[in-house]
This record gives structure tokens, C-alpha cells and sequence, in this order.
């Protein structure tokens, strides 16, 4: 699931917080802590981090790591900037409908010789 942090950054956040109650119920199984214990407070002295907060921290990573990638390609998704959000629009779907780049279409070109 880390290797993929990027790209659930972009899931419902009903899918994260599924994952986040999985998470719950892996830390109190070994430690046998009762329902009544925070879930803050298990994590806390567990020395874990939720789920969204390791899928923030990773992307970071990742798009600070890809401004300076030798892959072409790969740069302007580190720069990419989303459009501003409306109250219509529930998550980022417009990554999908942004038009080539041009070194996409370089690769393109290239591609068809």
C-alpha cells in the first residue's frame, strides 16, 4: 500500500477510512485493548501513524523526490496544480481530462517513428 501513496491520495475518503478501521482492529487484536481505549491513545503507544497521515507524508516524499527526476515524463506531475474545488466536485477527478504536456507528446512522437 506505501508503494501506491500517491494514488490513493486521489481515493474516496470513505476507502481511507475503511483502511484506517482495518488498521484499528490489526492494533487491538495483539495488544488486547477494550473498546473503551482511544484509538488516538493505541496509536500513540503503539508508535504508529494513521493511515492518512503515512499517505500524506509519502506523497510528499514522492513529489519532492519527482521535481528533480531524470524522467521527463515524470516532472510535471510533481508541478501539477488542480484546478480550485468546487462544492459540486467531491474529489480529484481531473487529473483524467488535463491535455498532454508537451514532453508527453514528445514521447508520443517518438513512440510512432
Amino acid at each position: 500500500m506505501t508503494y501506491a501513496s500517491p494514488v490513493f491520495a486521489h481515493a474516496a475518503p470513505d476507502a481511507i477510512n475503511n483502511l484506517q478501521i482495518l488498521q484499528n482492529q490489526f492494533c487491538r487484536m495483539p495488544t488486547g485493548a477494550p473498546s473503551f481505549i482511544k484509538n488516538s491513545v493505541l496509536h500513540r503507544d503503539l508508535h504508529l501513524s494513521t493511515i492518512p497521515k503515512i499517505v500524506k507524508e509519502l506523497s510528499e516524499k514522492f513529489f519532492d523526490m519527482a521535481v528533480n527526476h531524470p524522467n521527463p515524463l515524470l516532472v510535471p506531475s510533481a508541478t501539477y496544480e488542480a484546478s480550485p474545488p468546487h462544492h459540486f466536485i467531491r474529489r480529484p477527478r481531473n487529473v483524467l481530462t488535463d491535455p498532454p504536456n508537451a514532453s508527453l507528446r514528445k514521447s508520443k512522437a517518438y513512440r510512432s517513428e
